[in-house]
């Protein structure tokens, strides 16, 4: 136990290139951790926003009264009640026209609703390419780190006349940290990226369900009147 190396005093005595790529793994994986907290809880509010407002919606609430309460106080975490709203403001400014064609109200409120469903598809995917970026390279900036530190201890070695394991090891274990951090970073933003990147999924197919049932109230009303 006294012949092991602490691994501060690995991480000291290495290069200056593979210090220089230890610092850019340690930084991603902080800014990772700090993208997968931030995800997570907007996540979970959308969520939570979504099943309360469609409990409102079809609880048989007049879609006026609706509009004006969410009007009144938005909640723009929640993708359903952003939808709505665009989808029904612009279905009443079309409406008020004269001369005007059902089917060109509807078709101006699903493309309100498209884009409104569009700017909820880039809040809930925000930051997730970066965490797959970290996912897919900072593996490879450790082995990269490792092969330059691997070859400096080789190097040293040529340089002594009696060549011995405790005379590279410490080369070779501080390059192998390096590949370590690589790991330690990679892996909770490839299982964040996957993990989020299927309930933003869920969450747009929610929307997108919702957007053609709330059309659908729209296109009976319009053809009604």
């Amino acid at each position: 136990m006294e012949g092991k190396l602490p691994i501060w005093s690995l991480v000291e005595n290495a290069s200056l290139t593979v210090q220089f790529i230890m610092v850019l793994l340690f930084l991603a994986s902080f800014i990772s951790w700090v993208m997968i907290f931030q995800r997570h809880q907007v996540l979970r509010k959308a969520r939570r926003s979504m099943r309360q407002f469609e409990d409102r919606f079809w609880s048989g609430v007049d879609l006026a009264q609706l509009f004006r309460d969410v009007n009144q106080s938005p909640n723009t975490i929640c993708g359903a009640e952003n939808i709505f709203r665009a989808g029904l403001q612009e279905f009443t400014r079309l409406t008020q026209k004269a001369n005007r064609e059902p089917d060109v109200v509807m078709n101006g409120v699903q493309r309100a609703m498209r884009v409104a469903m569009a700017r909820e598809e880039e809040k809930l995917e925000r930051h997730l390419p970066f965490l797959a970026t970290v996912g897919s390279t900072a593996p490879y900036m450790g082995l990269f780190g490792t092969v330059w530190g691997v070859m400096n201890a080789f190097r040293g070695l040529a340089t002594v006349q009696h060549a011995a394991i405790s005379v590279v090891a410490p080369g070779i274990a501080e390059a192998l940290i390096t590949t370590a951090i690589g790991l330690f970073a990679a892996i909770p933003a490839v299982v964040a990226y996957n993990r989020f990147a299927s309930q933003a999924e869920s969450l747009l197919s929610n929307y997108e369900t919702f957007a053609d049932e709330f059309s659908s109230i729209l296109y009976r009303r319009v053809h009604s009147v």
